[in-house]
């Protein structure tokens, strides 16, 4: 299979990206999620991986964030909406998105660490691709107010800032 990697501005390839996330996460799927109500950040940037003749097959977001660690500025870079076509699943094609993603992030220079958010049947994939959990406290801007975000499970990728517990304050909404 060939296939093609393009990183777009977030807000340009959204008409792109939309009905592959659709797809992969239906309304009446995403509504009984715990995550699906939440307002989550839009992606600056994404990794989209087309196949030949078959267009759009997967799709990772990517976020560059000024945060706070225990208090400390931090420049966070976040992976967001990793999706591939249920057809298109096994091939390796999340894994090629993702490692695009950190390679794009990893060029920003400034960022300490990346950042992405899951549910647990994913945490052997993210692990197995050198994520590791975050066990202190995620704080994120939501509707009832700035509070502790908890609904998925934060994973966290060395780059320069190798943190594990403490305080991570999104100083905006999650993604």
């Amino acid at each position: 299979m060939s296939i093609d990697i393009e990183i777009l501005n977030g807000d340009a390839s959204w008409p792109m990206a939309e009905p592959l996330l659709s797809a992969v996460w239906p309304p009446e799927v995403k509504a009984t999620l715990p995550w699906g109500q939440i307002p989550m950040a839009p992606a600056d940037f994404r990794v989209l991986v087309e196949a030949e003749d078959q267009g759009l097959v997967c799709h990772v977001g990517m976020l560059r964030r000024r945060a706070t660690l225990n208090g400390r500025p931090a420049h966070v870079g976040g992976i967001s909406g990793v999706a591939t076509r249920p057809d298109h699943r096994r091939q390796g094609l999340a894994t090629i998105a993702l490692n695009a993603a950190l390679q794009t992030l990893k060029h920003e220079g400034s960022l300490g660490f990346a950042l992405l958010f899951c549910e647990p049947h994913n945490f052997a994939f993210y692990s197995a691709r050198g994520w590791h959990p975050f066990e202190g406290e995620i704080l994120a801007e939501q509707p009832a107010g700035h509070g502790r975000f908890d609904a998925l499970a934060p994973f966290v990728f060395d780059l320069v800032q190798k943190p594990r517990k403490g305080v991570i304050d999104l100083c905006g909404l999650p993604w």
